[in-house]
């Protein structure tokens, strides 16, 4: 098996954000209501290809803990009446903001969404009470102009490891 590399990046102010602004279709919409079934579907939906295994063995109970867990906000982004892709983001202590996933689906990569999305996830971490910092890690199993993405929108590397 190949050792994965994990970046793990930051972004300590608003102004950073370097966003794109064409939606290209994209119509993004916070989810109110927490339906379990609804996180698990688009974490299958937008993380089958990239290897996204770790919740994957989980419970209904686990799910509704995560899903219902009143600091996980989910946002999920709509073309032409579809889902498309989506962002959860992860209240923690100290004002911090981790992107916990941030996808597309398989159908809608390389369309042009992705700087988008990534621009409105940042924009809506920055939008929660208290925030002084959000982050997000990926890897290198992951689409290979993630990184690329997200150093483009403003986030720094702060951190690289390897695991097997």
């Amino acid at each position: 098996m190949s050792d994965v590399t994990i970046f793990h990046l930051e972004m300590t102010h608003a102004s950073q954000l370097n966003a794109k602004s064409d939606a290209k279709g994209l119509i993004v919409t916070k989810a109110k209501l927490p339906q379990f079934e609804f996180n698990r579907f688009l974490y299958q939906f937008a993380g089958e290809a990239w290897e996204w295994t770790d919740k994957l063995g989980w419970s209904e109970q686990q799910w509704k803990s995560y899903s219902e867990d009143p600091h996980l906000h989910l946002y999920v982004a709509y073309f032409e009446g579809s889902p498309a892709g989506y962002f959860e983001l992860q209240q923690q202590t100290n004002g911090q903001v981790e992107i916990m996933y941030f996808g597309l689906g398989v159908r809608f990569i390389g369309k042009g969404m992705g700087g988008y999305l990534l621009s409105e996830a940042i924009k809506q971490a920055w939008a929660l009470p208290n925030t002084k910092r959000v982050w997000v890690h990926t890897c290198s199993l992951d689409h290979p102009s993630a990184l690329k993405n997200y150093q483009a929108r403003g986030f720094s590397l702060f951190k690289t490891e390897t695991e097997q």
